[in-house]
Parts: structure tokens; C-alpha cells; sequence
């Protein structure tokens, strides 16, 4: 027995060298050799570009957060666009208690952010913060407390302008939301609950995304995506980079429970420029349009229709007597660029051509036939026109809780009609959405007047009071007849 143990060690022993000493190297070796107590050659030369700290906000912080401010609005009755983008219901407290009980004698409080964009005063905000108020107040950050005015409104990209009247106040100036990348660090910036400006940061994880809370085929949905925390009373703050330059409105959050889950939106601040000049100079939104109905393709999709590219925005119809059939444009083009910028989906094609207004001219990058083409556009407004929008027109919209287009020829023979005006954009308590006209209604009479175009609804809709009756017909093909007074 003792020859035998003696026998086993020396055969493990044996063993044990060949497998752990000769046939592998041992842990030991690896660190040894650098590959745990040193990074390899590629590895190392990146480290030495990565920043030694942790990136600080301070300053940036206090370059801004005195320029953002609380915004407390009152209503008659709340807001119909809010609750669309940072106010949902609670299932279960309505499951067990049933639904909540608003007294309409008392009036109902909504607030959200603003940013001071000139030290006289005016303050971009969130169509859907002020929407419908009766009263604005602002609160500074030195919890100085202002009454607002509403200077204008745009709901095409959910931006407002509002004034108070002090001078000498700090403002963030506009940067470029052009320039900014996919992975750069950004401060969001809000005053939710007027307990003074808050910050938080994050990174900017996508651009040109579209979410399709606005609605309507004019408007505008190119947002900046990041991380940022923010919540319900942030909608209308800023997105700052790290020079303290703003690049973006706050508007909204990706959540089904009202409260932040890692996704925000901000509305672009070259968007936002453009709007407060419109607003600033014509009491109203200026938007060029080429007149096209556009999607995305794939790869696959792309394949089957015989081209050898996708990125951009394809053409499946073009309006009459619109820029882009003057322009030449066809369905099947895959348009490509706008001047020199690059256009690689339908939210890049539409924030790019609603930053210009009615005739201005811009060249056109398509691709037909496999070759890529241009041509120059004169873009026209709403209503068909080289123009700008009068407030007679805008007043109608406004007066009846719609906007309105033209139908294209093919709509036209397609549904068997001779004329008619589409509606787009129905506002949630407008006078068309409490009759049930929903968006994509054709009005093809008014009081049996035949209506062809835009213009011809403004000008018979102008002369209206008092009760009307709007006949029309759904794309589905399903006819429809409404009355509703107006004052």
C-alpha cells in the first residue's frame, strides 16, 4: 500500500507539471506579459486622449440658470394641447376612485420653464405651456414675479414667444443645433416647480427624431434626443452645450407614466430662431413649403423599386400648383440635399425647408433614374402663394381650430370630386373638432359654395356668422356633412 501511494504522487506530480507548468502558462505569466497590468500599444495610445477628470458644469450652470425662468399659466379650463405631452392620467387611482372631478368655477393652474432669449424680455416657451391661457406669470430666479403677454404662437413646432416688461436681464444666446454631435455633453435646464432653476445633464443621443405628438402634415419633427432628466414642469427649459449656448426648447419625454425614463426632446434652437424673428416681425409663423408628400425607404424597399440608395426623403405625390411641380419634382424622386445640406430622412427635408419662408428659392438634390439631378424651387406658402401669410387668413384658422391645403389632382380623381380644401392640424377644443371634423377631411362646399382652394375658404369663411353647414368627403372615400356657428 505504502508503493502504491508512493507510486500515485509521483504520477500526479507528473501530471500536474505537464498540464499547469509545461502545457499553459500560469496567471501569472498573462500579467507578466502586460495584459492586466497594462493596456496593449493601440489601447494605450487611445487612453492618453481621454480626459483625466470628470467633465465639470459649474460654470456653464451659472451661466444659464439665471436665464431660465418658472412660467404659471391659469385657465377657464385646462389646456387642451398639455396633458399631449407631459400630463397622463392615473389608471389606478381612477380604476378605484373613479374619474377625478374638476370644479369649473375655480380656475386650474398649469406651469412649465421659459428662457430668456434678450435682456428686454421676451421669453421662448412651449406652445402647449401657454396654450389657451387667460393669465401668464413669470417667476425669475431671483423670484422676482412678472405678468407675461403672449406675443405669438406656433403649434407646428410647439414653440411660443412671450414678453414681460423689465430690462437688463440675463439671456442665453442662440447656438447652433446644426453643429452639435451624437455623443456631445448637454445641460438641461428648467424651473418645474419654482424652487429655482435645476440642471441636469446628459448626452445628446440622436438628432432629427420624430415622435409624432405635434400631428398635421405641416408640422415640424426633427428633435434633438437625450438622456437628460426632465420632467413635466422642465417642458419649455433649455438645452445648453457645454460653451452655454443654446441649442434646443425642451418639449418632451418619451414615458407611459408621465415621469422621466431616459428619453427627452428638444426642439432645435435654429427652429426656434427662425420662429421668434417670424414671430417678431409678423405676429406669426412664415413657413416655405415645396408642396410633396414624402416617406422613408429601406434598404429592401429601395431594392425593389430598382435603386441603389435609400437615405433621404422619397416623393409619393406632389400637389398641384405647388413649388415642387413648378420645381419639376415627380413622384419616385429620392430627394438628397437642400443647398449644401445633406438630407438623409423626411424629419432632415422638413426642418431644413421649414426654416425658409414663402419665396425664398432653394436648389433641390434628388435622384431619378439612378442619377442625381437638380433643380431650383420657389417655395409658397399654406395657401398656395408666393406671399406671406396675412393675419385675415391666420385669423380664420384660429376662428374655426384648423389649418387647411390644397388637394392634389390625383386625390381629387381618385375620391370622383372636382374641388376641395384638406384639413390638417384640428386643434383639441377648436370649433371643427367639437363638430367631429377630424384631420384629412376634404371641404369640398360651404353654404353650397363650391370651395377649390384655401384662399376661397378664407374668403368665404371671412364674411360667415351664425350657423354653416360643411359638406366634404374622408379619403376612405366616406361622406360627411357638419354644422357649426361661428361668431
Amino acid at each position: 500500500m505504502f508503493f502504491v501511494a508512493l507510486l500515485a504522487s509521483v504520477a500526479t506530480l507528473t501530471i500536474s507539471h505537464f498540464f499547469f507548468t509545461g502545457g499553459s502558462p500560469p496567471a501569472k505569466t498573462f500579467i507578466q506579459a502586460g495584459s492586466l497590468d497594462s493596456p496593449p500599444a493601440t489601447l494605450a495610445r487611445y487612453m492618453t486622449q481621454l480626459p483625466t477628470t470628470l467633465p465639470d458644469f459649474t460654470l456653464v450652470a451659472e451661466m444659464t440658470v439665471n436665464s431660465v425662468v418658472h412660467i404659471r399659466t391659469t385657465y377657464e379650463r385646462k389646456s387642451s394641447v398639455y396633458d399631449d405631452y407631459f400630463g397622463f392620467p392615473d389608471p389606478f387611482r381612477e380604476f378605484f376612485f373613479g374619474p377625478r372631478r374638476r370644479e369649473q368655477s375655480q380656475p386650474i393652474v398649469a406651469s412649465g420653464s421659459g428662457v430668456i432669449v434678450s435682456q428686454d424680455g421676451y421669453i421662448i416657451t412651449n406652445n402647449h405651456v401657454v396654450a389657451e391661457a387667460n393669465t401668464v406669470e413669470v417667476t425669475l430666479n431671483d423670484n422676482r414675479i412678472f405678468e407675461a403677454r403672449i406675443i405669438g404662437t406656433d403649434p407646428t413646432t410647439d414653440l411660443a414667444l412671450i414678453k414681460i416688461e423689465q430690462t437688463g436681464l440675463p439671456f442665453i444666446t442662440f447656438g447652433d443645433s446644426d453643429e452639435a454631435r451624437v455623443g456631445e455633453w448637454v445641460l438641461a435646464v428648467g424651473n418645474p416647480f419654482n424652487l429655482t432653476s435645476t440642471v441636469t445633464a446628459g448626452i445628446i443621443s440622436a438628432k432629427g427624431r420624430n415622435i409624432n405628438i405635434l400631428g398635421g402634415n405641416t408640422a415640424i419633427e426633427s428633435f434633438i434626443q437625450t438622456d437628460a432628466a426632465v420632467n413635466r414642469g422642465n417642458s419649455g427649459g433649455a438645452l445648453v452645450n457645454t460653451h452655454g449656448e443654446l441649442i434646443g426648447i425642451n418639449a418632451a419625454i418619451a414615458s407611459q407614466t408621465g415621469s422621466f425614463t431616459g428619453y427627452s426632446f428638444a426642439i432645435p434652437s435654429n427652429i426656434a430662431k427662425k420662429v421668434l424673428a417670424d414671430l417678431l416681425e409678423f405676429g406669426q409663423v412664415q413657413r416655405g413649403m415645396l408642396g410633396i408628400q414624402i416617406r422613408e425607404l429601406n434598404s429592401r424597399e429601395a431594392e425593389e423599386l430598382g435603386m441603389t440608395t435609400f437615405r433621404g426623403a422619397y416623393v409619393t405625390g406632389v400637389d398641384e400648383a405647388s413649388a415642387g411641380q413648378a420645381a419639376g419634382l415627380k413622384e419616385g424622386d429620392l430627394i438628397v440635399g437642400i443647398g449644401n445640406t445633406p438630407i438623409r430622412n423626411i424629419s432632415e427635408l422638413i426642418e431644413t425647408v421649414g426654416r425658409r419662408r414663402p419665396g425664398d428659392e432653394v436648389t433641390v438634390r434628388y435622384i431619378r433614374d439612378g442619377r442625381e439631378r437638380e433643380t431650383r424651387a420657389k417655395l409658397r406658402n399654406v395657401y398656395g402663394e408666393y406671399s406671406m401669410v396675412t393675419p385675415d387668413q391666420t385669423s380664420v384658422d384660429e376662428r374655426l381650430g384648423a389649418s387647411f391645403e390644397a388637394v392634389s389632382a390625383d386625390e381629387l380623381k381618385r375620391l370622383n370630386i372636382s374641388q376641395g380644401v384638406r384639413v390638417v392640424n384640428v386643434t383639441r377644443n377648436g370649433l371643427f373638432r367639437n363638430a367631429g371634423i377630424r384631420d384629412g377631411f376634404i371641404i369640398t362646399q360651404i353654404d353650397r359654395q363650391a370651395v377649390g382652394s384655401p384662399q376661397e375658404l378664407t374668403r368665404i369663411i371671412a364674411g360667415k356668422s351664425g350657423g354653416i353647414l360643411i359638406e366634404g368627403v374622408y379619403p376612405n372615400g366616406q361622406r360627411a356633412y357638419y354644422g357649426l356657428g361661428i361668431k
